[in-house]
């Protein structure tokens, strides 16, 4: 082989040398290949993952309505000692409030409807009782007087007594008594009138200052009683029948209109189909008369 042939051999293997370490340098020097990723595939929208409904937290206390928060406030009470006392005062007011509207409702619903007449004739009745009442006081010290003063006591005492004595003897039904006052029929054709019916007129007529009652024949005295009898009326165990006479000794212009009272006797009588004739009289006797009674127990403390 010759020289030129070795030549570009030996310069063809440096070439190859040299170009071999520049590969490498410039191998060295260049970064390595990055593989080239396949394109992503596109991703489908993700579907939003469907929200878990949250469970309700438990509230630490049950919550309470209106009614209960109220009642929760009143119950059970709490009541003080001054409470109590004032709770305890105030019933008592309003239990003798009540007692007192009670017993006033009945009199009062008989005035209310009552005629100006009818109350000036109730207020004449008042005036009248109050006025007997006074009398009444005024004889008892005047007896008094007279005991205190006389130069003879024992005799005004004697004749006091036997004043006294038949005073009584005309209220006990053992002697005959004479004087003003009046009669009172009553007619029961229909058969209504009652025991408690006559009682109330008897009632009635002691409160107006009768001094004397007599009906059908039979004295009246502190005592007596009356029942229902078959289709009359019972006094003191003795049978009467209608017409119904009362004899009444008192103040005539007393005893009449305290039977004409509105809601009264007459008109009570009225209603029950009865009729009812009053006669002023001046000379009025009751002549029926009750035997002297013993009291069983009863005995006088001068004794």
């Amino acid at each position: 082989m010759s020289d030129h042939d070795d030549k570009p051999a030996e310069e063809r293997g440096d070439a190859r040398d040299d170009s071999a370490e520049s590969g490498n340098g410039l191998r060295k020097e260049l970064p390595q290949e990055v593989p080239a990723a396949a394109p992503a595939a596109e991703e489908a929208p993700k579907e939003p993952e469907p929200r878990q409904a949250e469970e309700p937290k438990p509230d630490p206390e049950p919550r309470l309505t209106g009614r209960q928060r109220l009642v929760q406030g009143v119950w059970p009470p709490r009541v003080t000692r001054a409470q109590l006392i004032v709770a305890v005062l105030l019933f008592g007011l309003g239990f003798g409030l009540a007692v007192q509207v009670a017993s006033n409702s009945d009199s009062d619903s008989a005035l209310r409807g009552a005629r100006q007449e009818d109350l000036v004739r109730i207020l004449d009745e008042l005036d009248d009782r109050t006025q007997r009442l006074e009398d009444e006081k005024q004889g008892l010290e005047k007896q008094r007087d007279e005991l205190e003063n006389s130069s003879d006591q024992a005799e005004e005492a004697r004749k006091q007594t036997i004043e006294k004595e038949r005073q009584l003897g005309i209220l006990a039904g053992t002697v005959a008594a004479q004087g003003p006052g009046i009669t009172m029929t009553i007619q029961d054709t229909k058969g209504t009138v009652e025991a408690d019916m006559l009682l109330d007129a008897i009632q009635e007529l002691r409160a107006a200052g009768a001094e004397a009652i007599q009906v059908n024949g039979v004295r009246v005295v502190a005592g007596t009683y009356l029942t229902d009898s078959g289709k009359g009326v019972g006094v003191d165990g003795n049978k009467i029948n209608a017409p119904y006479r009362f004899k009444v000794i008192g103040k005539s212009q007393d005893l009449e209109p305290a039977l004409n009272i509105p809601g009264g006797v007459v008109q009570t009588l009225e209603k029950e189909q009865a009729t009812v004739t009053i006669e002023r009289s001046t000379d009025i006797v009751v002549d029926a008369l009750r035997a002297a009674k013993r009291p069983d127990y009863a005995r006088s403390s001068s004794q």
